[in-house]
């Protein structure tokens, strides 16, 4: 697994802290998608400049690459009751009606799972779930930390052959907590590029682009580059430590294929930029390349964590969401632009009535 050693620093939680009136959190994805606004801030000047987010193409220059996650996310929310009896025939009978929540972070190997439990009290080593009156089975095998559960999944194979086919029939989509409306297409909570399905959270700054913006930039000469990092608990988890040096990034799978490290190398070496469309494609990045900035290829685990102090590889431009306070994201671009000029421009976003979080707009930060 892929860790970086974490810089030195007297940055605190606290350091990372700002105000956010509750009406200011995106419960509704815009229509258009590329109809958001877009702040952009340019590291090497003061000021921002308000624009709308299909206007990113001003700021992109032929001999560019466009670096996206093409992950899918999964219906990886799944309610069910926990169990304890099982009768000679092999059939489980509940013993509660007690509902149990199991949110999919990381798939381990087969049917084999990390899950958030909840209330983990309902989740104990030995327990067995039921969703969807047997249909699938999950049995909790292991306990990593509080909440956090290792289960191991057995579908009914008169109905389902793999455990994707019963998280679609009897799952929902992970949104955020924050979010208290019903998303009406789940669709909106994927970006027009994602693939490969694996996340249990979206990589938000993607679901701006619509198909004929990423076609527009593709006609000026940037190339468009996939990776691949499955959201989980090391993108979303809340840092509690008041020491950053403290917190534990927990892992996700990341890939880097030969073809994108090959292109993304050709283009950097050209002079053109790397710019990361969300802040798992930039921890992506910095998790495959070197300390010469040049990317290999992989198919692994990282923990990287970023936050002031740390020094950027590869990474030239990033466009981002607008993130939760005290949050390992909030600290990657306050590393990227300054821990300083983010609060400020997150201030500013506040005044102009901005939209935060997943469904919000956007930032792009050269």
């Amino acid at each position: 697994m892929i860790k970086n050693q974490l810089p030195d620093t007297d940055l605190t939680l606290k350091d990372f802290r700002y105000d956010l009136p509750e009406e200011l959190i995106a419960q509704t994805p815009l229509e258009p998608r590329d109809s958001s606004r877009l702040m952009v801030i340019d590291r090497k000047r003061d000021g921002v400049e308000h624009r709308i987010f299909r206007d990113i193409t001003e700021y992109l220059r032929p001999g560019d690459v466009l670096v996206i996650n093409d992950t899918r996310v999964i219906p990886a929310r799944i309610v069910g009751r926990r169990c304890r009896k099982m009768t000679a025939e092999g059939l489980i009978s509940s013993d509660s009606t007690a509902p149990v929540e199991l949110l999919l972070l990381k798939q381990r190997e087969n049917d084999v799972w990390e899950a958030l439990a909840g209330p983990g009290k309902r989740a104990r080593c030995g327990d067995v779930i039921e969703f969807g009156g047997g249909m699938l089975l999950a049995y909790v095998t292991d306990i990593i930390d509080d909440g956090l559960r290792v289960v191991k999944f057995v579908p009914d194979k008169e109905k389902f052959q793999t455990v994707y086919e019963a998280l679609h029939a009897l799952g929902s989509m992970p949104l955020p907590p924050y979010i208290k409306e019903k998303l009406a297409d789940a669709e909106r909570y994927q970006t027009v590029y994602s693939r490969e399905e694996g996340s249990s959270a979206a990589p938000t700054a993607g679901l701006h682009f619509t198909p004929e913006l990423l076609q527009k930039i593709k006609d000026m000469g940037v190339e468009v580059v996939p990776v691949l990092l499955h959201v989980g608990l090391g993108t979303f988890r809340p840092v509690k430590e008041e020491k950053l040096q403290d917190h534990e990034m927990h892992s996700e799978y990341i890939r880097v294929t030969e073809e994108a490290a090959k292109i993304i190398n050709e283009k950097r070496a050209a002079g053109g930029r790397v710019i990361a469309v969300g802040t798992t494609s930039c921890r992506t990045l910095e998790s495959a390349a070197d300390e010469n900035g040049i990317l290999h290829s992989c198919s692994t685990d990282t923990g990287i964590f970023i936050y002031p102090g740390y020094k950027f590889k590869i990474t030239d431009a990033l466009i981002t969401n607008f993130h939760l306070p005290e949050s390992t994201l909030l600290m990657l671009v306050s590393a990227f632009a300054g821990r300083e000029k983010m609060l400020s421009a997150y201030e500013t976003a506040v005044n102009e009535h901005y939209r935060f979080f997943s469904f919000g707009d956007s930032m792009l930060l050269l």
